[in-house]
């Protein structure tokens, strides 16, 4: 998503009317703080920002490293292949940290990966929490990473949901794989120790299945966890046309008009109370925790959802990581992600009753 009334150039100007433009070098790299406000009230701006002092050694190498800010055009099946890749050595990495057994199995007709503490707690066999990964809806880029620490750290079982993918099944197809799996686990476990949780696509998945839930009058989960995630297909933020998806490295696109995620939308109309839960009846949904990073292109999206589940009157809290860039709780050498995690399960946790 991005926003035709304000556009934020990091790169010099120069590069804005090249069709293939040339990495930025640091010879051409902007060396003062510039800013022009056009008729439109389009914002044209560089700005110079520092490594934030006050996140760890770790998160400050990370956001050193040089990424070239040119486009990598990429057909989805590369998308697919590399993200597979990816996924499989953030899970091997958290699996170092976070010990847990995962099987594959189906629920409902629906693939899913089983992710057991390693030790489980007598006392939570009867709780589950379900994952819904991100993967901007086209790709599974986190159902282990995402699932490990929370298995590990919450001592509960999780349930990963490998839900049908854009574009081949656009809307609402991955809210009707995950509604299935929900009401099969009702038959084993009460709402109240059931807890829904995502990140990214994942995270707004989230909010639509909540939404669904509600509309049908099923018993609602006892959380719900919103990881750096929106619930505004219709309208562009400003974090959007500010930050890639390493934050302040890398290739963005100008702003364009349009809903997000055209493949995912297919024909639904953007403001759909379901798909884009900012329109809907939010109340009497369960507590909820918003995470995003300083950095992040869905922070405006996740504070906006926020607001609104506040103003409906669900107890939702926001917690926002300075400087860091969206899903950076995918990278378990960080830190910020274990705290991150660690915070996640907690609320997981005492949502479920658990001591």
């Amino acid at each position: 998503m991005r926003s035709s009334s304000a556009i934020f150039l990091l790169a010099s100007a120069a590069l804005l009317g090249a069709q293939q433009p040339t990495p930025t070098t640091a010879s051409a790299a902007p060396t003062r703080d510039t800013s022009y406000i056009d008729e439109n009230g389009a914002a044209h701006i560089t700005r110079l920002v520092p490594v934030p002092e006050d996140i760890s050694p770790e998160a400050q190498k990370a956001l050193s490293r040089h990424v070239p800010d040119t486009a990598h055009p990429e057909p989805l099946a590369q998308r697919r292949a590399r993200m597979v890749e990816n996924a499989a050595r953030a899970s091997d990495a958290w699996r170092k940290i976070c010990p847990v057994n995962i099987a594959d199995s189906e629920i409902a007709g629906v693939p899913v990966h089983l992710v057991t503490p390693a030790d489980p707690s007598a006392a939570e066999k009867d709780k589950v929490a379900i994952n819904l990964h991100g993967g901007g809806f086209n790709v599974d880029s986190g159902s282990l990473t995402e699932s490990i620490p929370i298995a590990a750290y919450a001592r509960i079982k999780v349930v990963s949901v490998l839900y049908r993918l854009a574009p081949e099944h656009p809307f609402p197809a991955a809210v009707e794989d995950t509604v299935a799996v929900y009401k099969d686990l009702l038959k084993t476990y009460t709402p109240n120790h059931v807890a829904i949780f995502g990140t990214s696509a994942g995270a707004m998945l989230t909010a639509e299945v909540a939404v669904k839930l509600k509309q049908l009058r099923l018993p609602l989960p006892a959380a719900l966890g919103i990881f750096s995630g929106m619930g505004d297909f219709a309208r562009h933020t400003d974090s959007e046309a500010i930050f890639a998806g390493g934050g302040l490295a890398g290739h963005l696109d100008l702003p364009t008009p349009g809903p997000d995620r055209p493949d995912y939308v297919g024909s639904t109309n953007p403001k759909d109370p379901v798909l884009s839960p900012i329109y809907a009846d939010l109340s009497g949904l369960p507590p909820s925790l918003f995470l995003a990073g300083g950095r992040d292109y869905l922070l405006s999206g996740a504070a906006n959802l926020h607001r609104a589940f506040m103003h409906a009157g669900v107890d939702a809290r926001l917690v926002v990581f300075d400087g860091l860039p969206h899903a950076f709780w995918y990278d378990p050498s960080l830190p910020e992600s274990i705290e991150a995690t660690r915070l996640m399960a907690d609320f997981l946790r005492k949502e479920l009753g658990s001591e």
